[in-house]
């Protein structure tokens, strides 16, 4: 407990997530710490929707902290988020990260600061991020504040946590999935390409029927009393045959073979527009005039 009041009491959040980037984010920060920080801290920003809030970005604050004190540059704060929205002008300040995996008595006092700077109505998540990777991960918590004590009296806060995940948009997930190949051994020279369309849906294709093959195991488990059938479970499969059109498979075929053939036509035509204008950039070459030597 640390006695300071919080200015703000904290809503019930359901749910934080988290974007990669802001990890990212947050981890380069730390790489480019000085060398006598033992920790940064930083703003985070995003939405608040149904109960759950959602962190999209996030951007390292200058701070000092001793023994007995801490300052953080609340001026640099606003400037970075008034640039911030000018980009993106529905994003709020949620709350402020601080890397390592503990709370101490001067998070206290910048979740008051922090407090002040999110909109009426949200109350500010604190973000901890475990840079030291024990136990071979990075801990990502988050936690929110309630003040408690005997009215009248000297009051302290306490920081309780709340669920959090880390979500991925399409895009962000791509991303990652090239980051996980390009992570090497000692004896391993890194090397990160692009996959072509091709081999997305080749890989897009085996994802899926490896989870329709688990999917249908635990359904013959489950019909031949192996394991204990869930109804959350049996209602999102059912929703997800629903959601499959009845099709005749002659006429799926048709449709697939259709598809792809437009496909390669419009790479073919791409690729034939492309020899001319290589053709005329080389005959542009040849033709250039050069400078007689005076």
């Amino acid at each position: 407990l640390a006695e300071h009041e919080v200015g703000k009491m904290a809503a019930p959040y359901q749910k934080v997530n988290v974007h990669p980037v802001v990890l990212f984010t947050i981890v380069d920060s730390y790489r480019r710490r000085n060398d006598d920080a033992k920790r940064i801290i930083g703003t985070l920003i995003g939405t608040v929707e149904d109960g759950v809030i959602t962190i999209k970005d996030s951007f390292c604050v200058p701070h000092s902290e001793s023994k007995d004190e801490v300052a953080v540059d609340m001026d640099f704060a606003r400037t970075m988020f008034d640039l911030h929205k000018r980009v993106t002008s529905h994003e709020v300040v949620v709350g402020w990260y601080a890397t390592g995996n503990e709370i101490t008595e001067h998070s206290a006092l910048i979740h008051e600061y922090y407090s002040r700077e999110t909109p009426s109505g949200v109350a500010p998540v604190h973000l901890t991020v475990d840079t030291s990777l024990r136990n071979n991960r990075m801990g990502v918590q988050a936690h929110v504040s309630m003040t408690m004590g005997t009215p009248g009296k000297t009051q302290g806060t306490l920081f309780t946590s709340v669920p959090c995940s880390v979500v991925c948009l399409d895009a962000e997930r791509v991303a990652l999935e090239v980051l996980q190949r390009g992570r090497t051994t000692e004896s391993q020279a890194p090397a990160v390409s692009f996959p072509s369309y091709f081999d997305q849906v080749e890989k897009s294709c085996t994802d899926m029927q490896e989870e329709l093959s688990t999917l249908l195991k635990y359904v013959d488990d489950v019909l031949a009393g192996k394991v204990e059938g869930d109804s959350a479970i049996g209602r999102h499969i059912l929703s997800l045959v629903t959601a499959v059109p009845r099709l005749d498979p002659h006429r799926l075929r048709t449709m697939l073979n259709g598809t792809m053939q437009d496909l390669l036509m419009v790479l073919y035509l791409s690729n034939l527009a492309q020899t001319p204008l290589a053709l005329m950039e080389k005959v542009n070459t040849l033709h250039m005039p050069t400078a007689q030597p005076s």
